[in-house]
């Protein structure tokens, strides 16, 4: 993620009433990816939220390309699974699997919001983060090499799938819970409106049913459901949410799409 750039927003942002416009993707990509994208302005913040699923299919499609050029070259299951989360993991710079890590330090090292925003500010990972980060990581290995041996075709639909629908229980969240902190990613980048989220939530549904067809049913409500369990806990914790929560979402939603679609 491009945080230094993001990190303008709160000079940045402006009173644009658009739903979308055409620089919106282009400022998706750079806040939540390491993809080189230039990006003349960051005042639309949260309302090019709409976009986050189109950077799924960036995401994702690359990430299953990389698992089909490794299944070209004859390598098993469990290389091209390995190969197709490496992808993700580089492209991103980790960003949601910090968030994983810093949501669990946080969440479950500390006694009270403020403790526990302090803790998930802290860049020092503690015994929480790294057991979330080691089965956060195993789970979607598994899941990538079972869709892997189930066929080409299933990990490729699953694991774009899977990137869309995770991307777009995102601006959901931001538009349902408050910013947890007066400073950081999430608070720059602002409120999302709520036809933002439905409109991101429309685009993912669209996306995944060419993809998944039928099958986008079961996956799409339990991605739902795990946003709200998150959302849930979020509010509970924090009182809010932050950047670190949301890519937690992320990483707990594609597991559970995921392991839906093997089943």
């Amino acid at each position: 993620m491009n945080t230094d750039a993001a990190e303008k927003g709160p000079e940045l942002r402006k009173n644009d009433q658009a739903l979308v416009k055409a620089s919106d993707f282009a400022l998706a990509l750079a806040l939540l990816t390491r993809l080189p994208v230039h990006v003349s302005s960051f005042e639309r913040g949260a309302r090019a939220a709409w976009a986050y699923p189109l950077v799924g299919l960036v995401l994702g499609g690359l990430a299953a390309t990389a698992g089909f050029i490794g299944h070209w070259l004859g390598f098993d299951a469990a290389i091209n699974a390995l190969i197709s989360l490496a992808v993700l993991v580089v492209l991103t710079g980790a960003m949601h699997e910090d968030g994983l890590a810093d949501t669990a330090d946080g969440f479950w090292g500390g006694w009270d919001p403020a403790r526990r925003l302090e803790i998930m500010k802290d860049s020092h990972i503690g015994a929480y983060g790294v057991i979330a980060l080691f089965f956060g990581l195993s789970a979607r290995w598994l899941a990538l090499w079972m869709l892997y041996e189930a066929s080409l075709a299933a990990a490729f639909t699953g694991l774009i799938a899977a990137a869309i629908l995770s991307r777009a229980v995102l601006p959901a969240l931001m538009a349902s819970l408050p910013n947890a902190r007066a400073s950081g990613l999430s608070h720059s980048t602002g409120r999302c409106p709520a036809r933002t989220a439905w409109l991101a939530a429309g685009l993912s549904i669209g996306f995944s049913f060419l993809l998944l067809g039928a099958s986008v049913v079961g996956a799409a409500a339990l991605a739902v459901i795990a946003g709200l369990a998150m959302a849930r806990i979020a509010r509970a914790k924090i009182c809010g949410q932050t950047g670190d929560v949301l890519g937690a979402t992320q990483q707990v939603t594609e597991i559970v799409i995921l392991f839906t679609l093997i089943a």
